[in-house]
């Protein structure tokens, strides 16, 4: 076999990973189409839904517009507390459904493998349960983290008080209890994102590499080192867009689907089912895409720790594959090159 010309550095970019999960998506469309149907697009049309909905009942568009009104057929909870949880609920399971099965399916579309849809259904059942520990583990990190910062907060609070500076001291016009608040926010802020950018692929090794818990976060952190620009750049993109999405219908619908009828507000029914339908196929593309990235992002990481070849040499006994959902049907090549 002729040695084929090794990647170029632009593929490790962030354009050159969505490019990869593209190829992969686009060849396995009607697959990666259901199982968007299945998990993905009761996500995306709840996530509007309810985005929607809570914006009308904390910033109603008019005194007189109101939910009984608007939706005679919707009822709420007694409690809009336990209605957010009961959702959260949803999108979390719904979340861990959706990666387990598009992970596992665009993780053997990179080998061009075929994919199944009753193999990534059923990869939810061994991947659920890592998942939530991993979840889980991650969460109480990021908790400790933001006890450990209040805890230095509370220590330079009274640093400053030795010092003579007290809480009603202004500080270009905020006393210096608002500015230790603000510092530690800030601070755990960019540590939660720090965090979150080396546990971006821990999904992913739970997924492919059956490993949960701290073990699944601490081989994502190793593996996205020199990557970390890509993964904050993915995150940052992906995280935006869906936000905007949502954060645009919801606006939308509070102003924008209003009409005036004899004198009585209410919802242009259907220019609001109408922009339902299209936001929500907007979310659950970008949902997509974004999770196809990830994984394609963890392979070129392994590619970067040179573990992909060795990889594909216990497989294929070879350091080349051959990966046939180019847009040409030209099979695309895959190759490390060791400096």
């Amino acid at each position: 076999m002729a040695t084929p010309p090794s990647p170029s550095l632009h593929t490790l970019t962030l354009y050159g990973v969505l490019s990869e999960s593209k190829k992969i998506l686009n060849a396995h469309s009607r697959h990666f189409l259901a199982l968007s149907v299945l998990f993905l697009l009761p996500l995306s049309f709840s996530l509007i839904i309810y985005s929607t909905l809570h914006s009308l009942l904390n910033h109603p568009p008019h005194p007189h517009l109101s939910l009984s009104y608007t939706f005679p057929h919707l009822t709420f909870p007694p409690s809009h507390a336990l209605f957010t949880i009961l959702y959260a609920l949803f999108a979390l399971f719904m979340s861990l459904f959706a990666f387990a099965s598009i992970g596992y399916s665009t993780f053997h579309g990179f080998y061009g493998r075929p994919v199944k849809i009753g193999a990534s259904v059923g990869s939810i059942l061994s991947s659920f349960l890592p998942l939530c520990g991993t979840l889980f583990v991650g969460q109480v990190v990021v908790g400790v983290v933001g006890l450990v910062f209040m805890f230095f907060g509370g220590l330079v609070y009274k640093k400053l008080e030795l010092f003579g500076v007290g809480m009603s001291t202004l500080v270009v016009g905020y006393d210096i209890s608002t500015w230790v608040c603000v510092f530690v926010v800030f601070m755990v802020g960019l540590f939660v994102i720090y965090l979150h950018v080396n546990w971006v692929l821990a999904p992913v090794v739970v997924v492919v590499e059956s490993k949960w818990g701290y073990e699944a976060l601490r081989r994502s952190a190793y593996l996205v080192r020199g990557m970390r620009g890509v993964a904050l750049s993915m995150m940052g993109l992906f995280g935006l867009s869906i936000w905007f999405v949502v954060w645009a219908f919801s606006e939308f619908s509070r102003f924008g689907s209003v009409v005036n009828v004899g004198g009585v507000l209410g919802f242009d029914s259907v220019v609001f089912i109408c922009e339902t339908v299209i936001n929500s196929g907007a979310v659950t593309l970008l949902m997509l895409e974004g999770m196809a990235g990830i994984v394609v992002l963890y392979m070129y990481c392994k590619a970067v720790h040179g573990e992909l070849a060795l990889g594909i040499a216990e497989e294929f006994d070879s350091e080349y594959i051959s990966l046939p959902f180019d847009d040409e049907k030209v099979p695309h090549v895959v190759s490390v090159v060791y400096g």
